[in-house]
């Protein structure tokens, strides 16, 4: 199950580790030890791309150390970890950043985001700033770059004979894992379904068992994990445009030199571009390779569900933390 972390325990957790790296002396000569907790494996495209892009480019004055699978904090720790001075790098995600601040729920609704490239250009526009200023705030975490995970769609244990997901409709009753922070079980219910929260490591034995009838990730996740071993088919919803972001205690950035600040910054928008890329491509790959698996794969009513999950955000208290007039900024891009 996914850890939940509650305000108060993370701003008292931040407010301790500021104090622990104040108290620590600081040697110029030493690199700076960047460990990475995230819950992904090591053949992700994100974690590719951090080991064969990141760092390199940050061993002059780093030393890179990447944990995979929640071997190091649980998935959804990770931010409390960095507050108290005990991780210094996660992959995060709007959903775990709305636990805390609220108004990032926006970026967890479905339908919003239109494709890889209005992410950045989202994530980079000057309405971002105060937001992300916020984070570093509360959390002491600094938001370094915007990572594409994909579009996401419905993968199910039953077979489009036995049920076919066309509409919202089709979906009550189905049994729909999503890791357990709030904006996601409300997603899963926005789709229709019955959401059910699973941490993200065990969900081939949930599929596997029946403890829950599917699963919404991008494709290259579903072929990553091979959860199309215990899955018979893949119902292209495309209902989030997945983002994560690549986040960095801000104690270890400003102990950085302005050389060094910049070196990490490239490094990890480079880091960024390549997953970015290998996402996009991989994603244009995967339906004939489900099919071949012998998935059925297929386009529901994405009119349907569009209206569907859009009002049901519209109508729900998630909205009325968003920014004034971000939606129409976000679209405007």
């Amino acid at each position: 199950m996914t850890t939940t972390i509650t305000r108060r325990a993370l701003l008292a957790a931040s407010a301790a580790g500021a104090v622990t790296a104040a108290a620590r002396p600081v040697f110029a000569a030493d690199k700076v030890r960047l460990r990475l907790s995230g819950p992904m494996s090591p053949t992700d495209q994100r974690a590719v791309a951090m080991l064969n892009i990141f760092a390199p480019e940050v061993a002059g004055f780093a030393n890179f150390e990447p944990h995979w699978n929640a071997t190091l904090f649980k998935q959804g720790t990770e931010l409390a970890a960095i507050a108290r001075g005990n991780l210094e790098m996660s992959i995060t995600s709007p959903q775990e950043l709305a636990q805390i601040l609220p108004e990032w729920s926006i970026f967890t609704a479905g339908y919003l985001m239109k494709d890889a490239e209005h992410q950045i250009k989202v994530f980079n526009a000057p309405f971002m700033d105060a937001m992300k200023k916020r984070v570093e705030e509360k959390l002491n975490v600094k938001l370094l770059t915007v990572m594409y995970l994909g579009r996401r769609q419905l993968n199910l244990r039953f077979s489009e004979a036995e049920k076919k997901v066309m509409t919202p409709a089709d979906l009550k009753g189905v049994k729909l894992r999503m890791p357990g922070t709030d904006a996601w079980q409300f997603l899963g219910r926005a789709l229709g379904a019955n959401p059910v929260p699973v941490a993200f490591t065990e969900v081939y034995t949930g599929l596997q068992t029946g403890a829950i009838d599917g699963q919404d990730n991008p494709l290259p996740t579903d072929q990553d994990k091979k959860f199309y071993e215990v899955t018979k088919q893949i119902c292209l919803t495309s209902h989030l445009v997945d983002q994560n972001y690549l986040a960095l205690s801000s104690h270890v950035w400003n102990k950085l030199s302005k050389a060094d600040q910049a070196a990490l910054q490239k490094a990890a928008d480079n880091a960024a571009a390549s997953a970015r890329k290998a996402q996009l491509d991989l994603e244009d790959k995967l339906v004939a390779f489900f099919k071949e698996k012998g998935l059925d794969v297929y386009t529901p009513d994405v009119e349907a569900f569009r209206k569907h999950v859009q009002e049901a955000y519209l109508k729900s208290d998630f909205s009325k933390d968003w920014p004034k007039g971000m939606v129409d900024q976000i679209n405007a891009l």
